[in-house]
């Protein structure tokens, strides 16, 4: 039981690490292109007025929501698996 524990927590770090591979980093666009883009959205806000910022409400949370509760179940299933070894001591 306890040579199961190290292996538990080496495979949920090396989950963990090769989920945060997918996280893009801040730095994805290059300055040139982003002075660009605030320059242009600059010169649309001065020559239309301030608008509001569109909110893509045609944008499809549900991965997001699939993904999340599949997360969340697992975290409980390790916090309720660790419980259970720990009162076994």
């Amino acid at each position: 039981m306890s040579v199961r524990r190290p292996l538990l927590t080496a495979v949920a770090a090396g989950i963990l690490l090769c989920a945060m591979w997918f996280v893009p980093s801040a730095n994805a666009t290059s300055e040139q292109s982003t002075d660009q883009q605030q320059s242009a959205a600059a010169d649309q806000e001065n020559s239309a007025g301030l608008a509001l910022a569109e909110t893509g409400a045609g944008v499809d949370t549900t991965p997001y929501l699939i993904a999340g509760t599949a997360f969340l179940c697992v975290g409980a299933a390790f916090v309720a698996h660790s419980r259970r070894g720990a009162s076994a001591l």
